[in-house]
């Protein structure tokens, strides 16, 4: 059975696909993340912006409402289905928050068995992507699994290395692996044959 632990492991073939930066913002790519810190009400203060994309913790409905000023024509969240209707966790409605902002929203649920890390998540993403112009937030809890998603769209759709892919991820504020740090050794995620 492949490992599933940061889902990047199945995604080896397809690197050429359709760009998701235009002509006009070709070096978005090349630029790195930036932190965005004038928006409040996002979980632990993660929130990015990667070209047109942001990524973030759980925006609470004012953070919601701002990166709608912003331009935000769809918000895609990464936790699964028991995560949203938790409204211990969520105090709200987060679907219809967004549609009475009149934007987009698509759910791509990962985490446990239900919702496994698989290229399908990736597929789903790129859609989305390519079905909404302007900028977009993909979002979870605390960053984690959007960052994942990040991460392998880049690598699958956008032909970054995964060296660079996961840079990237690291000034989102991706971690080292838990077993490098364990170990006092950095780790290297690589691509099986």
């Amino acid at each position: 059975m492949a490992p599933r632990h940061l889902g990047l492991s199945c995604l080896v073939l397809t690197l050429a696909a359709p760009a998701l930066w235009g002509a006009d913002d070709a070096s978005a790519i090349e630029a790195r993340p930036q932190k965005i810190e004038d928006i409040e009400g996002v979980t632990a203060e993660n929130l990015y912006l990667d070209g047109r994309v942001y990524i973030a913790g759980q925006p609470d409905e004012a953070a919601l409402a701002e990166l709608g000023k912003r331009g935000v024509t769809v918000v895609i969240n990464a936790r699964t289905p028991s995560e949203v209707e938790n409204r211990e966790l969520v105090p709200f409605d987060e679907a219809a928050a967004v549609d009475d902002l009149g934007i987009a929203y698509v759910s791509i649920p990962l985490g446990g068995e239900e919702f496994p890390y698989e290229p399908a998540a990736v597929e789903k993403f790129a859609e989305v992507l390519a079905a909404h112009d302007g900028p977009v937030l993909i979002h979870c809890t605390y960053g984690g699994r959007a960052i994942f998603l990040w991460i392998a769209y880049l690598v699958r759709y956008e032909g970054l290395a995964l060296e660079e892919a996961m840079a990237r991820g690291e000034t989102l504020l991706l971690r080292p692996h838990p077993v490098g740090r364990l170990l006092g050794r950095p780790t290297k995620l690589v691509f099986s044959q």
